[in-house]
This record gives structure tokens, C-alpha cells and sequence, in this order.
């Protein structure tokens, strides 16, 4: 008799998540915004610009005045700048490599992320070696759009996933994808944001997170679990 159980993936947003990108993602931001005479921003700022991809971030990152340069130009030194110093100060959180590792060892696991294509292939290669990774292409609807959560759980050759994520983004997008999400609290919001967002399922530790997820599959996928 053929088992009629579900595969699961387990699929990870990137920024804030498995990174910790903040340095370099302001540097670059910063050095694009220099380039035009540009105030620049702090840290903290393009910390709360993040989730939905370059574009925002940098369209966000300019001061809003009528003689603003054309945003293309703009993002395009960003990208360029970003392209070569990607990996100059980001690094995973704690424990967060030998987690996925350990994750790996039971589920498919995958990074989706609304950061440029480019840049998310380059840091899995760097910190998550063999790990499936889809950034932003043209292709297809960034998050909160459910479409990158779906091919990639086609590509993945899964029936469904449980999304872990740390911004309202990943809590509409694991939604819109009919799936449920796992909020961490390490990253670039703060739980406040999150509830009310929509976040059901919190983890507040690296360490936990592979307890957490099995309680999530329990709950959510109970005969596959």
C-alpha cells in the first residue's frame, strides 16, 4: 500500500533568520546614498526598511525630496557595491549553521529570501554549502507573494513546508502560501510587530528552534509527524 503522508520542507528566510547582514547592508546602502550627496542612515533605521527586497530598501533609504535621483541608478549602486562586499561583516547567528545541519538530516531545507538573487546563492554557498537558495528574480513575485515559497517546494519535491522567518513579511507570505510560520525573535522586528502581524508560533532561541518546529508539525501536520 502506497504511504499517503505528506513530504515537509523546512524553509528559511535569510536576513535577520540564518544572518545577521545589518553592517553590510547599511555600508552599501550608505555608499550608494554618498555617491549622490545623500544623507546617510544608521544601522537601526535600514533594520526597519527590510523584508521586501532591494528596491525598497533603497527606494526607503532616500530622503523623499522632489529632486531625489532616479531610483535605478540609486539601486543599481547599491547592487554593485553589495556584489563585492556581501560578506565583509555578515556572519550566521550562533548555532544557526549546525541547526540547519541537524534539520537536514530528517527534512529537505531551503533558503527564500526577497534578497537579490545573486547575493543569497553567494552567502548560502559561503555558510549553508548545499542548501537549496532562491533570492529575487524577475521571474517571479517576490514575498509577500506566495510564489516563491511554492516553487521552491516544488523544486524541493515537497507537499509543504513550515516557513521560519522574523518579519511580518515571512508571517503574510508563509499565509498567502497556506502554510504556517515560525517567527524568530533574534532578528530584525520586534515581537510586538510580529503579534500583530499575525505571528502565531515564536522561537526566542537558536537552541530551541528544532523543538519548536516538531511542536509546529505536530500541531500543524499531525500524520506526518
Amino acid at each position: 500500500m502506497t504511504s499517503s503522508k505528506k513530504k515537509i520542507g523546512i524553509l528559511f528566510d535569510l536576513d535577520g533568520t540564518l544572518l545577521d547582514t545589518i553592517q553590510d547592508l547599511t555600508d552599501s546602502v550608505n555608499h550608494a546614498l554618498r555617491l549622490f550627496a545623500l544623507p546617510e542612515r544608521e544601522p537601526w533605521e535600514i533594520r526597519s526598511f527590510l523584508g521586501n527586497g532591494a528596491r525598497s530598501l533603497v527606494t526607503q533609504s532616500l530622503p523623499g525630496r522632489a529632486d531625489d535621483p532616479d531610483i535605478e541608478v540609486v539601486l543599481a549602486a547599491f547592487k554593485d557595491h553589495y556584489a563585492i562586499h556581501s560578506q565583509d561583516n555578515t556572519c550566521p547567528y550562533d548555532g544557526i549553521a549546525e541547526v540547519v545541519r541537524q534539520l537536514q538530516e530528517k527534512y529537505p531545507v531551503a533558503v527564500v529570501s526577497n534578497k537579490p538573487d545573486f547575493a543569497v546563492r553567494s552567502l548560502c554557498d559561503l555558510f549553508f554549502s548545499g542548501v537549496y537558495a532562491r533570492g529575487e528574480r524577475p521571474d517571479c513575485p517576490r514575498k509577500p507573494a506566495p510564489d516563491m515559497l511554492h516553487r521552491t517546494m516544488q523544486d524541493l519535491g515537497v507537499d509543504t513546508c513550515v516557513y521560519v522567518g522574523d518579519s511580518e513579511v515571512d508571517v503574510t507570505t508563509a499565509k498567502n502560501a497556506g502554510v504556517p510560520c515560525v517567527t524568530v525573535l533574534w532578528g530584525f522586528r520586534d515581537e510586538p510587530q510580529l503579534r500583530e502581524a499575525g505571528g502565531k508560533y515564536f522561537c526566542g532561541e537558536v537552541s530551541e528552534l528544532p523543538e519548536t518546529l516538531e511542536e509546529v508539525i505536530r500541531e500543524n501536520f499531525p500524520e506526518e509527524a
